[in-house]
């Protein structure tokens, strides 16, 4: 198939990717010059294990191509998927004005029938809304449809979870409409739901608010593990062999942070008081996410007394693993709380440093490795959990402390290992280790 995805974030660029792998001939459409000029010289905007590759392959082989025209795109194409960026206002809204935007683009360029698909993440009636921009804006009547065909990725591991969905939404007008979008996917052989498009819209973010709402449920089993002196270990692996619970997003820890949980829930807050309900249980979701970053620099404080002057090494900079996407990331409250209380800070990271350098404070030292992180320092903090902080040598660590005190934000390492190891350790929801 003939296929146009505008946009080249990480939903625009993996869709383009993926289908051209599978043997489509794909454009990928962005408004910004230097983006396009940069991944027709092979650079990508985003990191993403696998992508690289997989977009030199694709371009060599001429499936793949990239254009600032969205005009030329949509001509060539019988398929438009628009993954345009969908940020979240100042009171919690989202911004539409880039799928808008593109809707009235694709209006002006439509020269046959076209199957429009909403692939961003927008709040429900946002499919009419495209219909309706698209019709109003037609310098002659032309037929097309819209679809909703939501993304479930998990950046780090996209491309993976592009070619294995654990199911594929389409939410279509018709069962004749649907029908390109069940060819077009066929040959993935994974599960596929057909809804209409306000449905599909609403299993977007009925699923994030969902995931996020676990979340914080396991983290306020975790602040009354603290105060009882029980494992929030322990009790997830009890009710996650539950299986209408299971333990997937049940793991405590300093939240949720990234592109998609914290918009999508406020979207959805925002959405449903729209339409006259007030979604008080995800209010509270949203109120235990904010306040993890501080329970964790609550416990610096009582571990380490004042604060000011002591060097604190912060490893991961991520929001999470296997992503250089730093936004809303929990390392950047921690880091700007303790800043606040004069510590001495310093912070390395794997892959997102440079992203994350315009959201710190100023006169954070900026670390090779996470042994640099560690050199003097009265403190660690363990904010992002990557495979690399699995596996340090933690002997190494401790020789370069000053004071061998470790905050496991994540839950990454085994008490009693700290134990042996000689770390004063504490993690989230667990007892702490002191040495003696």
């Amino acid at each position: 198939m003939n296929i146009c995805v505008v946009g080249t974030g990480y939903v625009g660029l993996v869709t383009g990717a993926v289908f051209a792998d599978l043997g489509n001939d794909v454009i990928c459409v962005d408004k910004v010059r230097e983006k396009i000029e940069g991944l027709k010289q092979g650079r990508m905007p985003i990191y993403e294990p696998g992508l690289e590759e997989m977009v030199a392959r694709n371009v060599a082989d001429g499936r793949l191509s990239f254009t600032t025209g969205l005009a030329e795109g949509v001509r060539k194409s019988e398929i438009i998927f628009i993954a345009v960026g969908t940020p979240a206002k100042a009171n919690g809204e989202t911004d539409l004005s880039a799928v808008e935007e593109v809707a009235r683009g694709i209006a002006r360029a439509l020269n046959r029938y076209k199957v429009i698909v909403n692939k961003s993440t927008v709040p429900v009636g946002t499919g009419e809304l495209v219909r309706e921009i698209i019709l109003t804006n037609q310098p002659k009547p032309v037929e097309f449809d819209v679809v909703s065909n939501p993304e479930f990725l998990r950046e780090g591991s996209a491309i993976e979870d592009t070619l294995r969905p654990d199911r594929i939404v389409i939410g279509a007008p018709t069962q004749q409409v649907a029908m390109t979008l069940l060819e077009l996917y066929a040959q993935l052989g994974r599960p596929m739901i057909i809804t209409d498009v306000p449905s599909a819209e609403m299993i977007k973010y009925a699923s994030n608010a969902f995931l996020a709402t676990k979340i914080s449920f396991i983290n306020a089993i975790a602040n009354i593990c603290d105060l009882a002196g029980a494992d929030v270990g322990q009790v997830i692996k009890g009710v996650g062999l539950d299986p209408r619970i299971g333990t997937t997003f049940l793991q405590a820890g300093l939240g949720y942070g990234g592109a998609c949980l914290p918009k999508d829930t406020d979207s959805l807050i925002q959405t449903a008081a729209a339409l006259g309900y007030d979604f008080k249980l995800l209010k509270a979701v949203e109120e235990i996410n904010r306040e993890r970053a501080a329970v964790l620099v609550e416990k610096v404080h009582k571990v380490l007394g004042p604060v000011e002057g002591k060097v604190i090494g912060v490893l991961g900079l991520a929001f999470k693993p296997n992503t250089d996407d730093t936004r809303q990331a929990k390392s950047a409250e921690v880091i700007r709380l303790l800043h606040d209380d004069g510590a001495e800070l310093r912070a390395y990271d794997p892959v997102a440093t440079e992203n994350a350098k315009p959201l710190l404070p100023p006169g954070l030292r900026y670390c090779m490795s996470a042994y640099e992180a560690a050199e003097g320092a009265d403190a660690l903090i363990l904010t992002t959990e990557w495979n690399e902080f699995k596996f340090l040598n933690l002997e190494r660590v401790r020789s370069f402390m000053r004071r061998p005190v470790i905050f496991d934000g994540r839950n990454l390492y085994e008490p009693e290992r700290m134990r042996r190891l000689g770390f004063e350790y504490h993690s989230i929801g667990r007892k702490p280790v002191i040495p003696g």
